[in-house]
């Protein structure tokens, strides 16, 4: 199959199988003269294992790591994907009986405690903090949790509101080609006020923003500024990452 062929029938950019490409992730079985690239039935194959651990919260690296081993057993990857889809599902229908049993406690039908007002929740990880540490190691967290940890309150405060601003004008100019010279210094601004509070190396700097697309929980509360921005951050992070290295 072809690469638009794929990507219609899985449901996922021709970008992002590009990216999968570029990465080492997946890489088709043919590539023809023309450029073209042709995926096979075992492309498909590692293609569905790669969306089943995304879907489950894994970094691209990770999954690479993972999928890559000579241990790597399809089948068993299987039972393991379904245990724990099963438990995720579980969660879930937890939490959608607590949004009715909450509906109707605001009806006056029944009563609730406040126990039962939080069942379904689970906040005992961090996702966020997690898949930074997979991605880049402890000692880059590490360092920027205790910058940010030493700040005063109102440091804090201003820190927040410094990133809000950012990402206030970043959304302003999401419409602009990434390569411009606009969003260029939009986003120097962004790599730079990482910097201050974490070693975050140009190729770190770069995947940080494909992970911005390719997490869902990232999109979502980037886009909160205004819808395509993740993807706009994402083309401009590379294309800074990329010049800068030069």
């Amino acid at each position: 199959m072809k690469i638009k062929e794929v990507a219609d029938l899985v449901g996922i950019s021709v970008r992002t199988l590009h990216h999968y490409d570029e990465i080492g992730l997946l890489i088709p079985e043919e590539t023809t003269e023309a450029g073209y690239r042709i995926y096979s039935d075992e492309n498909l194959e590692t293609l569905q294992q790669i969306l089943f651990f995304k879907e489950l919260g894994f970094p691209l690296k990770k999954i690479k790591d993972i999928i890559s081993s000579p241990s790597f057993d399809r089948y068993e990857a299987l039972l393991m994907h379904r245990k724990m889809l099963l438990e995720k599902r579980r969660r879930l229908d937890r939490m959608i009986e607590t949004v009715e049993k909450t509906m109707k406690y605001m009806k006056g039908d029944i009563y609730m405690s406040n126990k039962e007002k939080f069942e379904g929740f689970d906040f005992s990880q961090n996702p966020y903090e997690q898949e930074a540490r997979e991605r880049w190691g402890d000692e880059a967290v590490d360092k920027s949790e205790q910058k940010i940890g030493n700040m005063s309150k109102s440091e804090k405060k201003d820190f927040e509101e410094r990133f809000n601003e950012i990402y206030r004008k970043l959304a302003a100019i999401r419409h602009t080609a990434p390569d411009s010279k606009e969003a260029q210094e939009g986003i120097k601004e962004w790599y730079d006020f990482l910097k201050t509070i974490g070693d975050y190396s140009l190729d770190a700097f770069k995947g940080l923003g494909q992970m911005y697309v390719d997490d869902e929980r990232f999109t979502r509360n980037i886009d909160q500024f205004g819808e395509g921005l993740a993807e706009f951050m994402r083309d401009s992070m590379a294309v800074f990452a990329d010049r800068t290295n030069k």
